[in-house]
C-alpha cells in the first residue's frame, strides 16, 4: 500500500565532487511525484561547493557550514556525526541518500544506521583494494557499502566488487555514473550561453596555437613527496614550446605551497584559482590531455574524447584504464612526463586514447536512480 505522504529522501553531501553528481539525481528526485527530496550540505568544502549548488539551481534545506581550516580527519568525522545527527533527529528521514567516498558520505550512512533508517549509496562498488590509496576514501566507501541497503553501482565492474562482497545481488543495481548527466547538463547549458565560461578567454588567447594540458592534483595520498614530483613533473613539461598547462589549484594549503614553490613564474604554466563547473567543463574540451589525482576526471575526460594520465598509484576506476581511456602513472616525475610526451608527439597513441569507448554512462543515470528509489517507497 502506498504512503500517504510523499517518502523523505535525505539527500547529504558536502564537497564539490559531491555536489556534481548529486544535482542531477535532486533534480530527478524532485521531477518524480511520489517522492520528497530533502536537501543537507555539510560544506566540507565552502566556496567550491557553493559553485556548484548555484550552477545546479539547488537550494539547501539545511547548509551545517561544517569547513574549518587545516582540518583533521577525526575531528571533522565527530563534528559531521553529531551534526548530521541533529538533521536526521529533526526530519525523520525514510530514507538516506549519500554519494562516493567522502567523510561527509560515510558519516551520512553511520549516523542513518545509528536510527535504523535505510541507506541508498550513488556510485557504489569502486574498489581499489589498498586501503591506503585513496586514502581514506577506500575505507570510507567499505563502511558505506557495509551499511547501504541500495548500492547504485556504475558500471558491471563495481557491481561484481560489491556482490564479491556478499552484497545481495538483488540490491545491486547498474545506472552508469551521475557525472555524465551532470557534464551532458552543463555543456548544454555553456552551449546555450557562452557567457556561463568566458572567463577562460584570456587564457585561451594567451595560449593560442599551443597543446592544453590540463591538471587537478589534490589527494591526501599525495601530500608531500608525490606532490612535489607532480609539480616537477609539470615544470619539466612547461619546458616545451608547443605546449601549455592550466592548473587549477586546490585551495588546500597543503597543494598550493608546493605548487608555489616549483612553479610560479613559469609563462606557460597557468596556475588558477579553482573553477566553477561550467569553466571547469570548458577547461576540460580545452585541454588536449589532463594529468589528474582526481576520480571524476576519469570518468568526465573520456565523455569529451580526451586522455587522462592518472597520477595516483592505483584508481578505483579500473574500467577507464581497460578501456583505454586512462593511464595510470603514478607520482614518478619521469612516468608522468614520458606518458605525456608520449601522447603529445605519437598521434596514433593519442589517437588510441581519445576515440577509446567511455565506460562510464549514458547522461540518464539520474532518472534510474529517481526511479528505483520511487519504486522501493511506493
Amino acid at each position: 500500500m502506498a504512503q500517504e505522504t510523499a517518502p523523505k529522501v535525505l539527500v547529504i553531501f558536502g564537497t564539490r565532487p559531491e555536489a556534481i553528481k548529486l544535482f542531477p539525481v535532486v533534480q530527478a528526485l524532485s521531477a518524480t511525484d511520489g517522492l520528497e527530496p530533502i536537501v543537507c550540505v555539510t560544506a566540507q568544502h565552502r566556496a567550491i561547493l557553493d559553485q556548484v549548488l548555484e550552477i545546479g539551481q539547488i537550494t539547501p534545506d539545511f547548509d551545517l557550514d561544517i569547513m574549518q581550516p587545516d582540518q583533521t580527519l577525526d575531528a571533522l568525522t565527530s563534528r559531521l556525526l553529531l551534526k548530521i545527527g541533529a538533521v536526521m533527529d529533526e526530519v525523520k528521514p525514510d530514507r538516506v541518500l549519500v554519494q562516493g567516498d567522502t567523510a561527509t558520505a560515510m558519516v551520512g550512512a553511520l549516523a542513518a544506521y545509528y536510527r535504523k533508517i535505510p541507506v541508498g549509496h550513488v556510485e557504489a562498488g569502486l574498489r581499489s583494494y589498498n586501503i591506503y590509496h585513496p586514502w581514506p576514501e577506500e575505507v570510507n566507501r567499505k563502511i558505506i557499502g557495509t551499511i547501504a541497503d541500495l548500492h547504485f553501482a556504475p558500471t558491471q565492474t563495481s557491481a561484481e566488487a560489491l556482490m564479491r562482497e556478499a552484497v545481495p545481488k538483488e540490491q545491486v543495481h547498474i545506472t552508469g555514473n551521475t557525472v555524465i548527466d551532470a557534464l551532458h547538463w552543463v555543456t548544454q547549458r555553456i552551449a546555450d550561453n557562452p557567457g556561463l565560461a568566458r572567463g577562460l578567454d584570456e587564457l585561451k588567447q594567451r595560449f593560442a596555437g599551443k597543446r592544453i594540458i590540463g591538471v587537478t592534483s589534490h589527494r591526501r595520498e599525495n601530500f608531500g613527496g608525490g606532490l612535489e614530483n607532480i609539480a616537477k613533473a609539470i615544470a619539466d613539461l612547461a619546458t616545451r614550446d608547443d605546449t601549455a598547462l592550466i592548473f587549477p589549484v586546490h585551495p588546500n594549503p597543503n597543494v598550493r605551497a608546493v605548487m608555489d614553490q616549483e612553479l610560479k613564474g613559469l609563462s606557460n604554466v597557468a596556475m588558477i584559482e579553482p573553477l566553477d563547473y561550467p569553466h571547469f567543463v570548458h577547461l576540460l574540451e580545452l585541454a588536449d590531455i589532463m594529468l589528474t589525482d582526481s576520480g571524476g576526471v576519469q570518468e568526465e575526460a573520456p565523455a569529451l574524447g580526451k586522455p587522462v594520465l592518472v597520477m595516483r598509484e592505483t584508481t578505483e576506476r579500473p574500467e577507464g584504464v581497460a578501456a583505454g581511456t586512462a593511464k595510470l602513472v603514478g607520482t614518478d616525475r619521469k612516468a608522468i612526463v614520458g606518458a605525456s610526451t608520449a601522447l603529445l608527439d605519437d598521434p596514433a597513441a593519442y589517437a588510441a586514447m581519445a576515440q577509446a569507448h567511455n565506460p562510464f554512462g549514458d547522461g540518464h543515470s539520474s532518472a534510474r536512480i529517481a526511479k528505483l528509489l520511487f519504486d522501493q517507497h511506493s
